[in-house]
């Protein structure tokens, strides 16, 4: 069985449902689906917000 070719950390995986999902929006109408997408998509935003202040405030100690 072939693996798929997939981003490694945390943040390239975020960016990539991110983009993936802003594509799907630029293509639904108006309504409920583009609404929960778009929710979906600032979720994201603010997942790797909180991944990106967390990884600023580990310290080199914690890294054991």
């Amino acid at each position: 069985m072939r693996k798929r070719s997939e981003p490694h950390t945390f943040e390239q995986r975020l960016d990539e449902q991110k983009l993936r999902l802003e594509h799907e929006l630029a293509r639904l109408p108006a309504g409920e689906l583009r609404d929960a997408v778009s929710v979906r998509i600032e979720q994201l935003h603010t997942a790797a917000e909180m991944y990106e202040f967390l990884m600023s405030r580990e310290s080199p100690a914690d890294t054991r």
